[in-house]
C-alpha cells in the first residue's frame, strides 16, 4: 500500500486527470480498501471522499464481487487470483440506498518487482441506458397488443372491421383509394398496404400530390431527360420507376391538375410512363395506392376530376373512419402518446384526468389523430404536474368546447360535423376556423390538423379571402 501511494504521489498532475475522467475511478488496496476515488466515483455513488476513503470496498455492495479471503489468504476477492475482468455488467447501492447499474472493468496494480500492490475499477453508470431500455421495452408492449396494427391503434368494432378488409385486399396488385378526412392516418394505412403485401420487400414510393405544381408534380412523378425543360442538367428518375417491385402512394390524389390526369389515366391503363422530354414508353411495375380527404364523385360532377380515371381509381375504396366515430379508443390513444413523449423526453409519464377525458370524449376532432397527438403534447409539454387538467388544454380546443356549450343551449350557431365528403361542411369549417384564429392561417391549419400547405391549396379551392377575418 505504501508503495502505491509513493508510485501516485510521483504523477505530476495527478489529479487534474484522474477528475477529469468521466468514468468513476477506485483504487483498492489487496485488503480491500478504498485508498483513492476521483470525482466521477463520488458522484455516481454519493458518498463524500472522506466517506470512502480507508473503508473496505464491501460498502458499495457490489452484486458481482466474489470473495476469495480466508485466513490464511492476503487478498480481499477472486479479482487478484484471475488478474482482471472486463465489461462486467452488475449493481451497486448509493449512500442513500438506491441502486446504481453499472459497467465495471478490474485490473490488478503491479510494483516493479511483479508483486501485487493493488487493484484500480473503473465504473460506468448504466442507469440512464437501462431506463432507456425498460421504456422501450414497455413502448414494445404497448405496440404489439391486440389495439395495434401496423402503427394504427384502435379496439373499437369499425378499426377492427378496418384492419381486416386491409389485410384481405394486401396481397392483390389492384388499385387502391383510400378515403379519409385529414389526420385519420391515410398514410399509415398505404404502409399497411405495402407491409402485407407480396411487394412488402421492394420500396414504398410516396408522392403528396398538392406539394408541388404541375410541371414539378410531372417531372417528380415521371421522371424527366437532360434539357427537357429550363434548368433540365441532367437525366432524373421518376417516383413511379423508383417504386420497381414495390408500391407508390398517391396522396391527395384529388388535387392532382387535369393535365397530369390524362397521363395518369395512360400509367393505368398501359402500365407504362413516358418521361418529360421524351416519347418512349418505360414499363414500370408498381403498385399504386391513392388517398385523398375529399369526394371525387362531387370533383367529377364539378369537372375537376376525369370520369374515366375516376372509375380506374375506385376499384378498391378503403373508407378510415374519423376519430369522432370511435371514440371509444380515445382512451388508448392518449396513453399510448403520453407514453411516448415521456419517453422521448426523458420525463417522468403524466396522466389525464377525469375531466379531460371528458373534455376528449365530448370533442369532435376536426384534426382528428393528428390534433389529439398535438393536443396531448402541449399540455404534456405545459403541464408541471403529474395528473394534466383542462386548464394545460390548447386555448383553441377550451374555446370551441365552450362555443359547444353554447350552441347546446340554443343560443349561438355552432359548427356541424358531418362527413368530410361534404364540400360545404369542409368550407364552413374552414372559415369558421378561421374567424376563431383572427385569420392566422398557421394557427388555422394546426386546429384543422393539416399542413399549412395543404390549407392553402383549400383556401384556393374554396375561393376563400383570409383578409375578411384579419382582425
Amino acid at each position: 500500500m505504501n508503495l502505491l501511494s509513493e508510485l501516485l504521489n510521483k504523477k505530476d498532475l495527478w489529479e487534474t486527470i484522474f477528475n477529469t475522467i468521466e468514468d468513476g475511478v477506485i483504487i483498492v488496496s489487496p485488503q480491500g480498501n478504498i485508498i483513492e476515488c476521483n470525482k466521477a466515483a463520488l458522484t455516481i455513488t454519493g458518498f463524500s471522499k472522506e466517506e470512502l476513503i480507508t473503508q473496505k470496498c464491501t460498502i458499495l455492495k457490489c452484486d458481482s464481487c466474489n470473495y476469495a479471503r480466508k485466513d490464511s489468504s492476503p487478498y480481499w476477492c477472486t479479482l487478484f487470483k484471475v488478474g482482471s475482468f472486463l465489461r462486467k455488467q452488475c449493481t451497486i447501492t448509493k449512500k442513500d440506498g438506491s441502486i446504481v447499474h453499472i459497467l465495471k472493468n478490474a485490473s490488478v496494480l503491479k510494483g516493479p518487482e511483479g508483486s501485487i500492490i493493488g487493484a484500480v475499477e473503473t465504473l460506468t453508470d448504466l442507469n440512464e441506458l437501462v431506463e432507456k431500455e425498460q421504456q422501450i421495452y414497455c413502448l414494445r408492449q404497448e405496440l404489439d397488443l391486440e389495439t395495434d396494427f401496423y402503427g394504427m391503434t384502435g379496439h373499437s368494432p369499425k378499426m377492427k372491421r378496418l384492419f381486416n378488409f386491409i389485410t384481405n385486399i394486401a396481397s392483390c396488385d389492384t388499385p387502391v383509394i383510400v378515403y379519409g378526412e385529414s389526420g385519420t392516418g391515410k398514410e399509415l394505412v398505404a404502409q399497411a398496404i405495402h407491409e402485407l403485401s407480396l411487394r412488402k420487400h421492394g420500396p414504398l414510393v410516396k408522392v403528396n400530390c398538392a406539394a408541388l405544381n404541375p410541371t414539378l408534380l410531372e417531372s417528380e412523378l415521371f421522371g424527366h431527360i437532360k434539357g427537357a425543360f429550363t434548368g433540365a442538367y441532367k437525366s432524373r428518375l421518376g417516383r413511379f420507376e423508383s417504386a420497381k417491385h414495390g408500391t407508390i402512394f398517391l396522396d391527395e390524389i384529388g388535387d392532382m391538375p387535369l393535365e397530369l390526369q390524362v397521363k395518369l389515366l395512360r400509367v393505368l391503363e398501359q402500365k407504362t410512363i413516358e418521361k418529360v422530354g421524351d416519347n418512349t414508353p418505360i414499363p414500370i411495375d408498381a403498385r399504386i395506392v391513392f388517398a385523398t380527404n375529399r369526394n371525387l364523385k362531387q370533383l367529377v360532377n364539378e369537372g375537376k376530376f376525369r370520369q374515366d380515371l375516376y372509375f380506374r381509381v375506385n376499384v378498391i375504396p378503403i373508407y378510415i373512419p374519423p376519430l369522432r366515430e370511435r371514440k371509444e379508443d380515445i382512451p388508448i390513444l392518449s396513453a399510448l402518446f403520453l407514453e411516448r413523449l415521456a419517453f422521448k423526453s426523458s420525463k417522468k409519464p403524466k396522466t389525464i384526468s377525469p375531466e379531460v377525458m371528458n373534455i376528449f370524449t365530448n370533442y369532435d376532432w376536426p384534426g382528428n389523430i393528428r390534433e389529439l397527438k398535438n393536443c396531448i403534447e402541449y399540455a404534456f409539454m405545459t403541464c408541471p404536474k403529474e395528473v394534466i387538467t383542462s386548464k394545460y388544454l390548447p386555448p383553441d380546443i377550451l374555446e370551441i368546447r365552450k362555443d359547444n356549450n353554447i350552441h347546446s343551449k340554443g343560443h349561438k350557431k355552432g359548427l356541424s360535423y358531418q362527413k368530410i365528403t361534404n364540400s360545404n361542411y369542409e368550407k364552413q369549417q374552414i372559415i369558421e376556423t378561421l374567424k376563431k384564429t383572427k385569420g392566422n392561417q398557421t394557427k388555422a391549419a394546426i386546429l384543422l390538423g393539416i399542413s399549412r400547405v395543404t390549407l392553402w391549396h383549400k383556401l384556393k379551392k374554396y375561393n376563400i379571402k383570409v383578409t375578411k377575418y384579419v382582425k
